[in-house]
């Protein structure tokens, strides 16, 4: 394949998008047979995966460490996430980034029809799922069964509920997994995750199930329980799930083009511009957790944290930082790992919806795991710590915060994912600073991008009238009550 690239693509309320091109090192990944008209699926996953983990990471480090008390970017200046002040402009980047290759993503789907291959339809329909669920999370209602259809002379699509929105993601993941069943293993070089491995796109697949699923888990008429009992419970050979940290979803950065971490290329000045908070250092150091030494840099010969939410015209010394070594740490790039879905079972089995082991086995499960995918053994006696160790006298709301403040960890650097949960569930419980705007409350959803206003008026209107005021305070369809 000589070169990457995709059809000059509007993408709902865009003008237009320039033609994209392969990033360095994709060129020679794939040989093209010529006989298609466009690009074939194994030429465009890997660049696909990897434009979306890069523009998650990025997000991840910049609004979700800042929002949920990994970083704190220190200053008193207009548009410190912090304090919960967010300027409308952060929209865009996500907004534009995720649409792009979801376009990609359908002309995969596309591909795997023309070459006769269910795995490649399954994988994009998997890939499609996990891209629209982080678009609806962040922003709502967005333009999703008619939003990428420019090549059809669509311009402006409508914006659809965000129900409807994940009725469809169930079906896409439901359809996903009965194309694996029967698929076989694809080029492994077209495959960043799983090098082809059809089983595994499919216990990725329903892992990803599982955890939209406990999204929307609020909302009665979706039975989620249900739902989740049949695939545990009932016909656990039906939906395979991931069964160790071996089958994590995550893009391995290695340092070899074209899979080089996107911060790879900062300079460490601006990496360990923001510090560590407090809530982030302070739990590790409370549960001697080993993964600190990971993720944390010394100070004055401790790990130590500042205080997010501080007030403005506070003069408070920076401590710990994130360690340059992350620039280039290959387990940055995760999507979904085993530990995440283990925490997904844990809040299940606690509300009752499956038994097919205790509610204390998967948390257990799922907080050693997360130490041993960052490489390090489990500290004897860890799970007794008073901080660490299952209760089953804890109250249920108990049971959440030592779930969720695990499943946090288990989330760094993975998307928007830990800021999505917390909205969810209020967990874990995060100190609130003086110096929080937004009257103290969490912000909902990020506000559509500006320009979708004049490119897409009416339909933006029409959104907005629907689902509430385009600001950071409006909640989403499933945090509603």
């Amino acid at each position: 394949m000589k070169k990457y690239t995709s059809i000059i693509y509007l993408i709902t309320a865009l003008v237009c998008f320039s033609t994209s091109s392969c990033k360095k090192g994709f060129e020679d990944m794939n040989t093209n047979p010529n006989t298609s008209e466009h690009a074939l699926p194994q030429a465009l996953l890997a660049p696909a995966i990897a434009n979306i983990v890069s523009a998650n990471m990025s997000r991840s480090q910049r609004v979700t460490n800042e929002l949920m008390q990994v970083t704190v970017n220190m200053g008193d200046t207009d548009g410190k996430i912090f304090r919960y002040d967010i300027v409308k402009s952060e929209a865009d980047y996500l907004w534009n980034s995720w649409y792009l290759q979801l376009t990609n993503l359908k002309d995969i789907y596309d591909g795997g029809i023309e070459t006769a291959s269910p795995t490649y339809q399954g994988v994009a329909l998997i890939c499609q799922a996990w891209v629209f669920s982080m678009l609806t999370d962040t922003y709502g209602d967005i333009p999703y069964f008619n939003a990428i259809k420019a090549k059809d002379g669509l311009f402006t699509p409508a914006f659809d509920k965000q129900k409807d929105i994940y009725l469809d993601l169930f079906n896409k993941l439901e359809q996903a997994n009965k194309l694996l069943a029967s698929g076989t293993n694809v080029s492994a070089s077209s495959d960043p995750l799983y090098k082809g491995v059809a089983a595994n796109w499919r216990k990725f697949g329903n892992s990803l199930y599982l955890r939209l699923l406990l999204r929307v888990s609020a909302k009665s008429e979706m039975d989620v329980a249900t739902k989740i009992k049949q695939m545990v419970d009932i016909s656990p050979a039906t939906y395979p799930l991931m069964g160790s940290n071996d089958d994590s979803a995550i893009l391995k950065w290695n340092g070899v083009a074209p899979y080089v971490s996107p911060f790879a290329t900062w300079r460490a000045a601006d990496w360990y511009t923001p510090g560590l908070a407090s809530f982030f250092v302070d739990n590790l150091n409370a549960w001697s957790d080993p993964r600190i030494g990971k993720w944390s840099t010394l100070f004055d010969g401790e790990y130590a944290g500042v205080p997010s939410g501080y007030p403005v015209g506070q003069v408070l010394q920076k401590k710990s930082t994130l360690p340059t070594s992350l620039q280039t740490e290959a387990l940055l790039g995760n999507v979904m790992n085993y530990s995440e879905l283990q925490f997904i079972l844990a809040e299940a089995a606690a509300k009752g919806w499956i038994t097919s082991k205790t509610a204390q086995a998967y948390y257990e499960t799922g907080v050693t795991n997360d130490i041993t995918l960052w490489g390090y053994a489990v500290p004897a006696n860890y799970l007794t710590y008073q901080q660490v160790k299952w209760d089953n006298s804890y109250t249920l709301d108990q049971q959440m915060e030592l779930i969720h403040k695990q499943k946090y960890y288990a989330l760094f650097f993975t998307d928007l994912e830990s800021w999505f949960e917390y909205r969810r569930t209020g967990h874990p419980i995060l100190p609130k600073g003086a110096g929080l705007k937004n009257n103290g409350v969490m912000p909902a959803r990020l506000n559509y991008p500006v320009y979708v206003q004049s490119t897409n008026g009416d339909n933006y209107n029409a959104a907005v009238a629907a689902q509430g005021p385009d600001n950071i305070s409006t909640q989403v369809w499933w945090q509603k009550q």
